[in-house]
């Protein structure tokens, strides 16, 4: 149902069917909560449990007010593509287990948005796709899993770029920017990036193959890890390019994005390339959150531009050049060193021979496709082939995944490819042993959000998932237009402690994110 409003009994819930997507009600009525989840955070909700003043069921409540209230109606972000249909019966029972025991799990009752991109054996999965618009997998990822045991709930899958590129996609649409809804809110996470912005969930939880997790988080005032690729499994999640393909949080401050990574890190048997990230995983990534963690760090800058399209003589690039200037001096100001700006031999050809330039990673994905579609027999497609013809699929998507149509890793170009992304790996860590870095900065996209339906130029992502290592993402400041604008932190493998540490510091002494001004609280 497209219009109004009509409610169906389902067990002890209402479910309300708000333009195609049932937002649960409680069929009690609860207690009056004076507690504002815009931009509240783990630790601000778990205290206000604490203290007797918020319970689980209307936190959980609060979220889905503001998903029915501004994502299908009012400024209409289109962010969420299906909410869990148990999430409140899921919040009365936390509610009784900590009434009961006085004990709260690491994310005890946290409401997270999870890209469409991962499964989830209680509500549809749908890639992004109409063509998978009803399909329930038999499985949750292993992440989902480990997001569920640590107490938090998933409330709803969010939209995507159809198969994980762009900000699009023919089962629900564009995504729209949550400071701004005609301009673009990058991709392809864009769902939970809009979600978190606009406080729809407390975290979320992206995908990154070349960028999709630190773009939304750049073009939403948020922060984005791309963890070092072999840190955080990927059972349960259609792949893109399993040499590239990462998970990682999205959140509002740096501490909730260490906190979802403590849950989601670490060895799984069902995904083999994790057993690279065996024993690298502290006890707690926040630990190292210091208020002068930036002191005696050194830094590297680069100015360079990663990608051809980047313009040096458009207003935005000024601005976003300018953005870093503060950041540096920021950076310099709390202690740290930093060399500026340095050079990465042949970075832009580098980067451009290791396949990161559009069209040219193309090796990995129709083979990566069709064996994770050969593990769901109940899938309406079954074939990488089968996803390109399908009249439903949008015609951008169908163009640009067309070229891989054919392909497989046996090739010679991708060994080409390979050994380039090697040489590329050897020439920033020589880099960075030159010049005593602990990491690097760099502006996330070299120009500021654009308008829909253009895609932002001057996009710098690609850097982490060639190496395979850590890229942190952290809001920078807001362009003319007052669209957020971000940078990185990137460093060697399984140094998340290190990028954390840095953008700690930098979050709590800058304070610069703010939220959205058309997503404002909702009257109760």
């Amino acid at each position: 149902m497209r219009i109004g409003f009509h409610p169906v009994r389902h067990g002890l819930l209402v479910l309300t069917t708000l333009y195609g997507i049932f937002i649960p009600q409680p069929a009690m009525s609860q207690p009056a909560n004076n507690f504002d989840v815009v931009e509240a955070t783990i630790d601000s909700i778990h205290a206000a449990m604490r203290s007797g003043g918020l319970t689980c069921t209307q936190l959980v409540q609060s979220y889905l007010d503001r998903i029915a209230t501004y994502d299908q109606a009012g400024p209409k972000l289109n962010a969420v593509q299906n909410v869990n249909p148990h999430a409140l019966q899921q919040a009365a029972d936390l509610d009784v287990k900590f009434k009961a025991s006085g004990e709260m799990a690491l994310l005890h009752c946290i409401p997270v948005l999870v890209k469409d991109q991962i499964e989830t054996d209680f509500m549809p999965t749908t890639y992004g796709s109409a063509m998978f618009k009803t399909f329930v997998p038999r499985r949750n990822a292993t992440v989902v899993e480990r997001l569920q045991r640590a107490g938090a709930i998933i409330l709803a899958k969010t939209n995507m770029g159809e198969f994980a590129a762009g900000g699009s996609g023919s089962a629900f649409g564009d995504c729209h920017n949550a400071y701004d809804p005609t301009y673009f809110a990058s991709g392809s996470s864009c769902g939970t990036g809009i979600g978190v912005a606009a406080s729809y969930g407390t975290v979320g939880i992206g995908e990154d193959t070349g960028g999709s997790v630190r773009g939304p988080a750049s073009h939403g005032s948020l922060v984005g890890l791309r963890p070092t690729t072999p840190l955080v499994s990927r059972f349960g999640m259609m792949p893109a390019a399993p040499s590239r393909d990462t998970i990682g949080p999205i959140a509002r401050t740096v501490k909730d994005a260490a906190l979802v990574l403590d849950t989601i890190a670490g060895y799984d048997p069902n995904d083999p390339l994790t057993a690279a990230g065996y024993r690298q995983v502290p006890e707690s990534y926040t630990t190292f959150l210091q208020p002068n963690g930036l002191r005696g760090m050194r830094f590297g800058v680069i100015r360079q531009p990663m990608d051809k399209d980047a313009d040096a003589n458009a207003a935005d690039f000024a601005e976003v050049r300018a953005m870093i200037d503060r950041a540096v001096g920021i950076l310099r100001m709390k202690g740290a060193e930093l060399v500026d700006p340095i050079e990465i031999p042949d970075l832009l050809r580098l980067i451009e021979g290791s396949g990161g330039t559009p069209n040219t990673n193309i090796y990995e994905t129709e083979q990566a496709i069709d064996g994770y579609l050969a593990q769901h027999p109940t899938a309406p497609v079954r074939t990488f082939r089968g996803i390109v013809e399908s009249p439903l699929l949008i015609e951008a998507r169908r163009r640009a995944l067309a070229y891989s149509v054919g392909h497989s890793p046996s090739e010679a170009g991708f060994a080409i490819q390979r050994q380039t992304q090697e040489a590329l790996r050897i020439a920033v860590l020589k880099t960075m042993a030159d010049n005593r870095l602990d990491a690097f900065i760099y502006a996330t996209f070299d120009h500021a959000p654009t308008r829909l339906p253009r895609t932002t130029p001057g996009n710098n992502r690609m850097l982490a998932p060639l190496l395979g290592f850590p890229a942190l993402a952290v809001p920078g400041g807001f362009s003319s237009d007052g669209l957020p604008i971000g940078f990185e932190f990137l460093g060697r493998p399984f140094a998340e402690v290190l990028l954390f540490r840095a953008a700690y510091d930098f979050e709590q002494s800058t304070k610069i994110r703010r939220p959205p001004a058309m997503t404002p609280a909702v009257r109760q």
